[in-house]
């Protein structure tokens, strides 16, 4: 049982959003570690002095912590652009579990996209767990959307939480989704999530020139065809539903890509959404560095501003970003949201104030929900069998139920 201050080291901490929720949620951050200088000022900037630039390898040498936390970089996994099996940014996650092996915190966080999960058919998944699993680490690993966590839009992501030789169980759902394939299926019988509206609600009209009130509330006014592509889009409409002659060159090159990862209703033809106009009665799509870019304000011809993006992340008003524009919307797309951080952050310091050690405790992998849905993808379902042979032949079998389908 714990009754002190419970402390966390951050890696590869961004601008800080997972600091700043556990923070609130109870923990103190005493070390964070990025080798982004826009990331590692606006830690400083507002969560303070223990952040440091460094690169991160297997020899890396932290203080005594009772959690380490964070997600290796994402850009290989994602989804949102080009997918590489062998970015060498991918071989992080193995740094990140040698890491948390050596140092043997009494628990971790894994936050990464939802493209971990069947990049290099697996791979990286066994990179995660079989470190932790066999220095004594019991854990459960899931994908949730953070719309479920009180986070006004939906961000699916891959949250993994170990205790070393007790089990930490996983923090429930908060909301009910809705106005996304499959949202219903999780929180049935929650409170609704959080709306665009919801989180942008209260801020003036956007200034057409920095700095704006509050602080990166702007958005530069359209003009010529992207005027006109903004006036042609109702809500929840995309480039898809406007003329040809409208569409991005860029677009018309992928207009009949074939997404074959995901679940089986993403196998359809045609390119991603390109400029979008969000609807402001549902959560938002997942922002990214890209959203003023590719999202329009759900009522004005405009982009978002990146203040806007921030508070569908969770960011407070007072939490200030560095760097340029582009930099700033960078940050806040790459962020674990606060509130999804807070949430797990109350759910795992009650756990661990809770918890006691059993002599003899094994690793083990608890639980492990790829998807809440009935149908996988081939790669999907591949991986699954992979996951349930390795962790069922070295005497470890999952939970009864807990290989979900």
């Amino acid at each position: 049982m714990i009754a002190r201050t419970v402390t966390v080291t951050d890696l590869f901490c961004g601008a800080g959003g997972l600091s700043l929720g556990l923070r609130e949620a109870g923990f103190e951050p005493i070390r964070a570690v990025d080798c982004w200088a826009p990331a590692v000022d606006t830690y400083r900037v507002n969560l303070g002095d223990h952040v440091s630039s460094e690169s991160i390898d297997d020899s890396t040498v932290f203080p005594d912590t009772d959690v380490i936390a964070g997600g290796p970089p994402c850009q290989g996994f994602s989804s949102a652009g080009r997918r590489e099996a062998d970015d060498e940014r991918n071989s992080l996650v193995r740094v990140y579990s040698n890491l948390i092996a050596r140092h043997r915190p009494r628990a971790f966080i894994f936050e990464n996209v939802e493209g971990f999960l069947t990049s290099g058919r697996g791979r990286f998944v066994l990179d995660l767990l079989e470190p932790l699993v066999e220095a004594g680490y019991q854990i459960h690993l899931r994908k949730v959307n953070a719309a479920n966590f009180g986070v006004p839009q939906h961000r699916k992501r891959v949250l993994a939480i170990g205790g070393l030789g007790w089990n930490p169980g996983f923090p429930e759902p908060t909301h009910r989704a809705f106005g996304a394939p499959g949202a219903h299926l999780t929180a049935t019988r929650r409170p609704p999530a959080l709306t665009l509206a919801d989180a942008i609600a209260g801020l003036p009209r956007a200034a057409t020139e920095p700095p704006g009130d509050p602080l990166d509330h702007y958005a530069r006014p359209l003009e010529g065809e992207e005027l006109e592509r903004a006036k042609l889009l109702g809500e929840g409409q995309s480039m898809r539903d406007l003329p040809e002659r409208l569409w991005h060159e860029s677009y018309r090159r992928r207009a009949f890509r074939r997404v074959m990862d995901g679940m089986p209703c993403d196998k359809r033809g045609g390119a991603p959404a390109g400029v979008r106009r969000l609807i402001g009665s549902e959560p938002s799509k997942a922002i990214t560095g890209g959203s003023l870019r590719d999202f329009l304000h759900p009522t004005e011809n405009r982009p978002l501003t990146v203040r806007e993006a921030a508070r569908i992340q969770t960011y407070p008003d007072t939490f200030t970003f560095t760097g340029g524009q582009a930099d700033r919307i960078q940050l806040i797309g790459n962020s674990v949201p606060p509130r999804l951080g807070k949430a797990i952050g109350e759910h795992l310091i009650q756990a661990m104030r809770a918890a006691s050690i059993p002599p003899h405790a094994e690793g083990r992998l608890l639980s492990f929900v790829p998807t809440v849905s009935e149908g996988k993808s081939p790669i999907l379902q591949e991986v699954c069998e992979l996951v349930e042979r390795r962790f069922a032949v070295n005497g470890l079998p999952l939970e009864e139920g807990a290989l979900w389908s």
